[in-house]
């Protein structure tokens, strides 16, 4: 106990190896990421298959499931 009558707060060092933590912007562009994905991947689906990108037909899955892939990757990386 302290002197002042309160426990005393654990001291949280980094030690070397610790990485620092992650900019402001990392969470809202790794969340932004996997809902853009998402709504992607339902554009298509709901728009039978005409939409977003009418020239790519099929490959808008790809598309849409590889920009959320990266928002979940992104997660590894979150501190």
């Amino acid at each position: 106990m302290a002197r002042s009558g309160r426990p005393e707060e654990p001291l949280t060092e980094r030690s070397e190896g610790d990485a620092p933590p992650n900019p402001v912007w990392f969470k809202p562009v790794m969340l932004g990421l996997m809902l853009l994905g998402l709504v992607w991947v339902l554009v298509f689906y709901l728009s039978g298959s005409r939409l977003p990108i009418p020239g790519l037909d099929a490959w808008n899955l790809v598309v849409g499931f590889g920009i959320a892939f990266v928002g979940f990757l992104m997660t590894t990386r979150w501190r």
